[in-house]
């Protein structure tokens, strides 16, 4: 992740070229893995950062912040941020690159919620403060043959069970530009300064209609992150018109292709929450329809993100 330049350049030129915002301020870095967060801004002149890590990386951590001559500025402390104590009884920001693939599998979103709750001063800053999620459909035939369909006959023999197996799981992959089909539609935008644990589920509606006469194949969810309180407004996209990161973008097969004309659409709703079983999976139910000069479709599929 060190090396996802997109990510990294962007949470160091919002602390260097916003270093007004973190001078003199008690910051909290959740999730810290290396403290390469929590070494910006003790570089820009924070009066104290406290780096929250609970795996043994928190141990390197603490070489890595020694190394750097930051022992007096930097505590790591080792640990969950439900379960630790903070020497402090509030901070003025809060840190952390909590994301997941499509936003939300296996993020760290609560424990930064929980950590504002329970930490952060009245009007504190949490960097990065907005998240949007965004869908659009590709045609995608080669690759959805190659993964999917190739389970219809293995050898000649029907292995169509695996199949149905295999469409439910969102594939994580970089999609081609040139193979997106449609607008691509913001789903949800959450603040997380403001939003409750309970606004990562939900269901919104989405329309996305067709810019030339093509085949659709799979639906695909990308994110963007702003941090809205930089001099200027700063922030990345994981989408197919911009430059790759560690993330990549989530495709979703649909069971058919999809026939459509320029102009036309595929209209539906995406529900999105936390398995039941397993929070740090991820259950989607797409509900769409084409009523289309070539194709008439209604029907829903259920993924899991695990």
């Amino acid at each position: 992740m060190l090396k996802d330049v997109v990510r990294t350049k962007t949470y160091q030129n919002v602390i260097y070229k916003n270093s007004f915002l973190i001078k003199d301020k008690v910051v909290l870095d959740v999730g810290a893995g290396t403290g390469i967060l929590s070494l910006f801004c003790a570089k820009v002149g924070a009066k104290h950062v406290y780096a929250i890590e609970c795996s043994s990386m928190a141990d390197m951590a603490k070489e890595i912040v020694k190394l750097n001559g930051f022992s007096d500025v930097i505590t790591v402390i080792k640990g969950k941020v439900e379960e630790i104590d903070l020497p402090v009884p509030q901070v003025d920001i809060i840190i952390s690159e909590w994301m997941g693939y499509f936003l939300l599998y296996e993020n760290m979103l609560n424990t930064v919620l929980y950590a504002r709750d329970k930490w952060l001063v009245k009007d504190g800053l949490v960097l990065p403060d907005k998240a949007s999620l965004y869908l659009t459909a590709i045609e995608d035939a080669d690759y959805k043959d190659e993964k999917i369909e190739f389970w219809n006959s293995v050898y000649g023999f029907d292995m169509s069970c695996i199949r149905k197996q295999a469409i439910m799981e969102p594939l994580v992959d970089t999609v081609d530009q040139k193979q997106i089909v449609t607008n691509c539609q913001l789903l949800k935008t959450m603040d997380i300064s403001k939003m409750a644990s309970g606004d990562a589920s939900f269901t919104v509606p989405f329309k996305l209609v067709a810019e030339r006469d093509d085949y659709i194949h799979a639906l695909v969810a990308y994110f963007d992150v702003s941090f809205t309180k930089c001099h200027k407004l700063m922030g990345f996209s994981t989408g197919p018109r911009s430059r790759g990161t560690h993330w990549k973008q989530t495709v979703l097969y649909l069971e058919e292709g999809l026939t459509l004309c320029q102009g036309e659409a595929v209209v539906g709703s995406m529900t999105v929450a936390p398995n039941k079983k397993n929070p740090r999976d991820v259950d989607i139910m797409l509900k769409y329809s084409v009523n289309g000069r070539r194709c008439f479709v209604s029907t829903t599929q259920n993924y899991r993100m695990r």
